[in-house]
């Protein structure tokens, strides 16, 4: 009856509304969905970047590799919007505290795929992916307070 009401009422707050808000009330996803949504995205990640990993292994796994270990990455990495939602996730994602880590991130996953795909340099793949590993590590430990912190403190106490 109340939406019987609204239709047929004079009211345009529907109009008002941002086409923003109106996007994220049409796509509001209970809390149970988005947990099965994340837990689903990222162990497929996972996954994925195990099976890329083995396939590297393999006779010419070098493409599979790179195709399977970066879109294991980006899963896991578009797991989170599950989580905190898309908007909110790209707002955090170029923060000022993460934005290194994010565009590092970014260009090590284009990066890999070109060394694989276009110039079929296995060295420099594995490098692209080990520095995508690092800067996603570094990037996940940005979302734990003093995280960064004690990651510096402990690899300063490992090279002295």
């Amino acid at each position: 009856m109340e939406k019987l009401k609204k239709a047929l009422s004079s009211d345009d707050q529907e109009e008002e509304k941002g086409i923003v808000t109106q996007l994220s009330d049409a796509t509001t996803l209970s809390w149970g969905t988005r947990i099965r949504g994340f837990i689903i995205c990222f162990v497929l990640g996972i996954v994925l970047s195990v099976l890329g990993t083995i396939l590297l292994f393999l006779k010419n796994g070098l493409t599979l590799f790179a195709i399977f270990y970066t879109i294991g990455n980006v899963l896991s990495l578009v797991s989170t919007c599950f989580l905190m939602g898309p908007l909110n996730q790209l707002k955090k994602m170029f923060a000022k505290t993460r934005i290194i880590a994010t565009i590092l991130v970014l260009v090590m996953i284009v990066l890999t795929l070109v060394a694989a795909l276009a110039l079929h340099n296995a060295v420099l793949a594995i490098v692209c992916c080990v520095i995508q590993f690092l800067a996603l590590a570094w990037y996940s430990l940005s979302y734990i307070p003093f995280a960064r912190d004690m990651a510096k403190k402990c690899f300063a106490g490992c090279i002295e």
